[in-house]
C-alpha cells in the first residue's frame, strides 16, 4: 500500500477504533500532506532497542496497534521458542512509567499476551525500569517488557524487552524477535478484545529496595544524618523507592521538589525530562539555594538514569556530568569494596564514555570491559559472568562489580541488568556523605581524581534532524565519513563499529553498529553515531590535557572540525 493508501485505510475502516479515526479525519481537513507522510511513509520499526517514536495515530506512531503488533510477534516467539505449557506457566512481567497512555500500552500488551495464552504478572502502578528488570528474575519470568521512552520529549513513548535475565534484548536475540514482528500480516490477526484470564497485578517495590540497599557501602550514620539533600523525581517513577531507599539507609534529610514529585506525563515544569540538562534540575537547584542543602538529585521519568548539582565554596551549584559521576562512583565503589573476595573482578563501561573510569579500575587490577553504546550490552556482560561461572568457563568467568555508560546510566550490583537510578541515588548520596564528613565536596573530590590521572574533558553535542528528510541527511553525514577519511591530521587510528570489531580476549566480535571512532595521538576521541531512539545524530568527544584551559581550547578545535564536516557548524 502507498503511504496515501495506508492513510486511507487508518481513516475509515471501523478495524480503528473511533479516536484514532477522528484523530485522522482532522489531519485530512488541514491539508497536512507532510504530516500524513511522515506517519505512514514506513511503519515504525521494532528494533533492536524494541519501540520508540511521537504518540499518535498512524503506521509510524505509538498506538495500540502498533503496540498491538509487536506484541504479538513477541507472544508468538515465546509460544515457539519455550512452549504453551511454559508460557502460560512463567510468562511475562510488564512495567510502565508515568508518560501519557503508558499504563493504557501496557494494558494492551497484557490483554494480547493473555488472549494468547500467556500469563502475565503487570505492575500495579507505574515503576522505574530497573525494577522492571529486577522483576524478571524475581518472578521467574521468560521475558519483560516496560512502557517507556526513558527521558524523551513527552510527545514520545517506546516499548523495550527484556530476556529471562532482566537484560534489554541485545541484537542476535532482537533479530529473532523481529522477524515474528514482521510476520504479523495485518491489525486485524490482533486479537484486542475478549478474555483476560492470566494477568495478575503485582508489586515488588519492597523487594527491589531490599536488593538495592544491599549495595551499600558506607556505615557512618552520623555523616549520612547530616548530608542535606534535595531530590526530585522530574514527575517521574523514582520518587518512592528513591525516597524510601534513601531514608532505610540512614538519610533523613531528604527535600523533594513538590512541585516535580506529581506523576504527571506532560512534566508541566521542564522543558524536557532529561537530568543531563541543567534546566531540568533548575527548581532543584533553586530549592537548595534557599535551603543551602549539600547536594540535588533527579531522576528521569522512568528512574534509569539520574543527574547530580553539588554545592561549591562560593555557594553556587555546579552540575556534575555522567563521565564524572562515573568515575567518581568507580572510585568509591572499588575503595568501598572488599576486592579481596572477588576473584575475577571486573567492570564495564561503553566505547563512548570516558576511558578515565577505566584508569581508576586499572589501578585496581580490575579488568575492564568495553561494549557498545546501550546498558544492554553491559547488561549482557553480567549475564555472560554468571554463566561461565556456573558453567566452568575460566575464560569469561569474571566478577560484576560496577558498570556505567556517559548518558547518566549507572549500575553496582547484579539485581537488575539495566541501569539503575535507584541504587546510584544511594551510592552518590553515600558519597557524598563521606567527603562532607571529611570538610569537603564531590568536586572537591573530582579535581583530587584529576590531580591524581590527568584532567578529562568530555562533551556531547545533539543533532535533532526529524522526519523523512532527517534521516536520510543522518545517513548522508555517516557515509561521507566513511568515504572521506578521518577529518583529522593527528589521527592515530579509525574503529568503524560498522565492522566487526575485536571484544576482549574469549568474547569473539562486537555486534556490527552504526559507529565510528576518531583515536587522536595524544589519546583524545571523537565518537559519532545516530541515535537507536531519537531522530538525532550525536557527537561525543573527550579530550585529555594538563588542566581545563587547556582542554577547553583543544576540544574546541576538534568540535570545530567534525561540526563543519557534517555541514553542522
Amino acid at each position: 500500500m502507498s503511504c496515501l493508501d495506508r492513510f486511507q485505510f487508518w481513516k475509515t475502516d471501523e478495524l480503528f477504533d473511533a479516536v484514532t479515526r477522528k484523530e485522522l479525519s482532522a489531519l485530512d481537513s488541514l491539508k497536512d500532506a507532510a504530516e500524513i507522510e511522515d506517519r505512514f511513509y514506513h511503519d515504525l520499526e521494532f528494533g533492536t532497542g524494541g519501540l520508540r517514536g511521537i504518540m499518535g495515530a498512524g503506521t509510524n506512531r505509538m498506538n495500540k496497534y502498533t503496540v498491538g503488533k509487536a506484541t504479538k510477534g513477541l507472544g508468538a516467539y515465546l509460544l515457539d521458542t519455550y512452549g504453551v505449557e511454559t508460557c502460560r506457566e512463567r510468562g511475562v512481567a510488564i512495567g510502565y512509567d508515568t508518560r501519557n497512555n503508558s499504563r493504557t500500552f501496557a494494558d494492551v500488551t497484557a490483554s494480547v499476551l493473555s488472549r494468547m495464552g500467556i500469563r502475565v504478572c503487570l505492575h500495579d502502578s507505574p515503576r522505574p525500569t530497573p525494577q522492571l528488570s529486577f522483576s524478571v528474575r524475581h518472578l521467574n519470568a521468560l521475558a519483560g517488557i516496560v512502557i517507556t521512552a526513558s527521558h524523551n520529549p513527552k510527545e514520545y513513548n517506546g516499548y523495550k524487552v527484556y530476556d529471562e535475565y532482566g537484560c534489554q534484548l541485545v541484537p542476535r536475540q532482537a533479530e529473532r524477535v523481529i522477524a515474528y514482528v514482521n510476520a504479523v500480516a495485518d491489525y486485524k490477526s490482533i486479537n484486542f478484545a475478549g478474555d483476560e484470564p492470566l494477568i495478575s497485578l503485582v508489586d515488588v517495590t519492597d523487594k527491589f529496595v531490599s536488593a538495592v540497599l544491599k549495595q551499600s557501602r558506607y556505615d557512618n550514620a552520623e555523616a549520612k544524618a547530616d548530608l542535606h539533600v534535595v531530590y526530585t523525581p522530574l514527575h517521574g517513577t523514582g520518587s518512592i523507592p528513591v525516597r524510601e531507599a534513601l531514608r532505610l539507609d540512614g538519610f533523613t534529610r531528604i527535600d523533594t521538589v513538590t512541585a516535580q514529585a506529581v506523576p504527571d506525563g506532560d512534566f508541566p515544569t521542564v522543558v524536557s525530562p532529561n537530568p543531563e540538562d541543567r534546566r531540568a534540575l533548575e527548581l532543584g537547584i533553586a530549592q537548595a539555594k534557599r535551603s543551602d542543602a549539600d547536594i540535588v538529585l533527579g531522576t528521569d521519568p522512568d528512574s534509569d538514569r539520574v543527574g547530580i548539582a553539588v554545592r561549591t565554596a562560593d555557594g553556587d551549584y555546579q552540575l556534575m556530568t555522567g563521565n564524572q559521576v562515573g568515575a567518581l562512583l568507580m572510585d568509591f565503589v572499588l575503595n568501598h569494596t572488599d576486592l579481596d573476595k572477588y576473584p575475577h573482578p571486573a567492570v564495564v563501561k561503553t566505547v563512548v564514555t570516558s576511558e578515565l573510569g577505566a584508569e581508576i579500575a586499572k589501578k585496581h587490577g580490575i579488568a575492564v570491559f568495553s561494549t557498545l553504546t546501550g546498558f544492554k550490552f553491559i547488561g549482557e556482560k553480567i549475564t555472560q559472568f554468571e554463566q561461565a561461572k556456573k558453567a566452568g568457563n575460566l575464560e569469561q568467568d569474571y566478577d560484576f562489580l560496577f558498570g556505567y555508560e556517559e548518558s547518566y546510566g549507572y549500575l553496582a550490583g547484579t539485581h537488575a541488568r539495566d541501569k539503575d537510578a535507584v541504587v546510584s541515588a544511594l551510592l552518590i548520596c553515600e558519597m557524598a556523605a563521606e567527603v562532607k564528613a571529611e570538610g569537603k565536596t564531590l568536586s572537591d573530590k573530582m579535581n583530587e581524581i584529576y590531580d591524581g590521572y590527568g584532567y578529562y574533558l568530555d562533551a556531547l553535542d545533539s543533532f535533532t534532524l526529524k522526519g523523512k528528510d532527517g534521516l536520510e541527511r543522518i545517513t548522508w553525514m555517516m557515509d561521507s565519513l566513511r568515504s572521506d577519511g578521518s577529518p583529522f591530521a593527528d589521527t592515530k587510528a579509525v574503529v568503524d563499529y560498522g565492522d566487526p570489531v575485536e571484544a576482549e580476549p574469549g568474547f569473539g566480535t562486537l555486534p556490527v553498529s552504526n559507529v565510528l571512532k576518531y583515536i587522536l595521538d595524544d589519546g583524545s576521541w571523537v565518537a559519532v553515531r545516530p541515535s537507536g531512539t531519537e531522530p538525532k545524530i550525536k557527537i561525543y568527544y573527550s579530550v585529555k590535557d594538563l588542566d581545563h584551559a587547556a582542554a577547553e581550547k583543544k576540544l574546541a578545535d576538534i568540535r570545530n572540525k567534525i561540526k563543519t564536516k557534517l555541514g553542522l557548524d
